[in-house]
């Protein structure tokens, strides 16, 4: 099974990519569980909750996995909870770290910040997204993560992915 996660800093367009991949290559995706669990509990959150929505942004990669088709897709990664984590608690369980190292994406896509902010009751830092996309940026390096950055309109963002992804895929 071929995974590609999309990450990246919010309101970057992370959840429509991650939808149209999946409709242009006929297969599912993982949708973000933190919306679905902050929904459901409140947008105030502990070290705890990120706990629960790291378990739960895993158990969504492994169901999205068991119906897709050769490819499937990740809105959102481990790499999410632990950036979040540290900002807003010091630290990232371990735990968290450990499958996060363990973790195996053929390709993350890290999405740009050159869109437009739109504005969410769940979203936090619309004025500290250059700061979080070069934080992804040196994450994702010091990890060893093989990732590639897409920026553009959605249409320009749809292109460049579907592009990097026929090419990792005629390469497997």
């Amino acid at each position: 099974m071929v995974r590609i996660a999309i990450t990246g800093p919010e309101s970057t367009g992370k959840s429509t990519l991650s939808r149209q991949l999946a409709e242009h290559y006929g297969t599912t995706w993982a949708p973000e569980y933190a919306r679905v669990y902050l929904d459901a509990h409140g947008p105030d959150y502990t070290l705890t909750d990120l706990e629960e929505i790291a378990r739960g942004q895993l158990a969504a990669e492994e169901a999205a996995v068991a119906t897709a088709q050769r490819i499937v897709f990740v809105d959102t990664d481990l790499l999410v909870i632990k950036i979040w984590a540290e900002h807003a608690f010091g630290h990232c369980p371990a735990w968290i770290l450990q499958k996060l190292a363990q973790q195996r994406h053929d390709l993350t896509l890290l999405l740009n910040i050159d869109l437009p902010w739109e504005p969410d009751p769940l979203r936090e830092h619309p004025h500290m997204r250059t700061y979080f996309y070069q934080l992804y940026q040196q994450e994702l390096r010091n990890l060893g993560i093989p990732f590639a950055e897409i920026s553009g309109t959605g249409e320009q963002r749809l292109a460049r992915a579907c592009e990097l992804v026929d090419k990792l895929l005629e390469s497997l």
